[in-house]
């Protein structure tokens, strides 16, 4: 049976495909718990498997080409899904949608609601589970069709090792760096794909990625000179959380020690509000960047803290929205030559293995600690995997079922 043409050939933006966009990202924001590689795995789930808007291999080129990218990797990865879908202005449907719900919550906890402990609650301890069969069912998917032969299964097994052993966002970058060398030299065009076609997208996104990349440039070199000579602590600060998202790879935690660096010494916030909003943001579903909300909010304590909380939310998602921007003319030529099509094979398969090392560490240690968590989490495995369950099921049981445990002392 032939494909349905990807969404990148489709021409117009209606507003009912913005609307589609807007909502399916909002319900997704609502119940991805687990952090950013659990968010692909949602992303896989609702995109790919039940809404087919792309393939397994566009989606993990997509997957793949985000990696390598400044900023939150996973919303980048949405992002672009949006705008494959939608335009350019169906990738803002997608990032307002999927950011909303985290963004208002912790900005709700800023004005006054800290007096919650959260901490040590049954039914996050739930929540943290999630990600086990999210991530599990993400790696096993993916690892299928990106991994078909024992190269590449190779490639995925020596990607998990060096990400274990090498911890940080730049050996993960330098994986994938390594693996586009491999699959460039060694694994070759593939030779099933189906042959490239002549495509509008480097016509039609020429004129926005100059943009973005004028804009990025301009805001990455003009915030700090105009922070020098003009004192005020608002654009101090956007100055500060612009650059976080232009610095940081792959998102999520890493990006934590980056933004205490720049708000905690220079006395914007205290350790204990930091800690306190640290926690908060781990009982929340969606982009763990949207910590930076309650951080303005925090800053800028008042009838009018949301204002803020917008303004350093967008600081720091802007320059990842900008990067995917410019390099949408990109992804046609990753679709028409060979020898980049090639050096993406190598790389899907080190991202299966970075996928399978994140299942590791961080998420099967930090949320696996008895027998009962693992009864927990294999019983949700096969709510997602077999039982074929919606995430948002599969959460609210999560949820009940730590706090079943914790009520019973498990």
């Amino acid at each position: 049976m032939q494909a349905e043409p990807l969404p990148e050939t489709r021409t117009g933006s209606s507003l009912g495909r913005l609307w589609e966009v807007f909502l399916v990202a909002l319900r997704l924001g609502l119940t991805s718990f687990g952090g950013p590689i659990a968010h692909i795995g949602y992303y896989r789930d609702v995109y790919v498997v039940r809404r087919k808007w792309l393939d397994e291999k566009t989606f993990g080129d997509v997957v793949a080409l985000c990696q390598v990218l400044p900023g939150p990797a996973s919303s980048q990865v949405g992002m672009t899904i949006g705008m494959m879908r939608a335009g350019l202005l169906g990738g803002v449907a997608q990032w307002i949608g999927f950011t909303l719900p985290s963004a208002v919550a912790l900005t709700l906890f800023a004005y006054g609601i800290a007096s919650f402990d959260v901490a040590d609650a049954g039914w996050l301890r739930g929540l943290k589970l999630v990600a086990v069969p999210v991530v599990a069912q993400a790696v096993w998917g993916m690892a299928r069709a990106l991994t078909p032969d024992k190269q590449r299964v190779t490639l995925a097994i020596v990607a998990t090792i060096a990400t274990l052993l090498l911890a940080t966002a730049w050996g993960q970058v330098a994986i994938i760096a390594a693996a586009a060398v491999i699959g460039w030299r060694f694994l070759g065009a593939d030779q099933a794909a189906a042959p490239a076609r002549e495509s509008a997208g480097p016509r039609r996104y020429m004129g926005a990625t100059l943009i973005a990349l004028t804009v990025l440039g301009v805001l990455l070199i003009g915030l700090p000179i105009a922070r020098q000579f003009v004192s005020n602590h608002l654009l101090a600060q956007l100055d500060s959380f612009f650059r976080v998202g232009s610095l940081v790879f792959g998102g999520g935690h890493v990006v934590l020690p980056l933004l205490q660096h720049e708000v905690v010494p220079t006395g914007w916030v205290t350790t204990e509000q930091f800690l306190g909003g640290y926690g908060a943001a781990q009982a929340v579903p969606g982009p763990l960047f949207t910590f930076s909300a309650y951080l303005g909010a925090v800053m800028h304590p008042g009838p009018l803290a949301w204002l803020y909380g917008i303004a350093t939310l967008v600081a720091v998602f802007l320059p990842g929205f900008l990067f995917v921007v410019a390099r949408m003319p990109l992804w046609d030529l990753m679709r028409t030559h060979k020898d980049f099509q090639a050096a993406i094979r190598g790389v899907n398969a080190a991202v299966v293995g970075i996928l399978l090392a994140a299942l590791y560490d961080p998420i099967w240690t930090n949320a696996v600690k008895t027998p009962a968590d693992f009864s927990l989490a294999l019983a949700l495995f096969g709510l997602l995997m077999f039982w074929r369950m919606p995430p948002w099921v599969v959460v609210v049981c999560a949820a009940l079922g730590g706090a079943a445990i914790a009520y019973v002392g498990g």
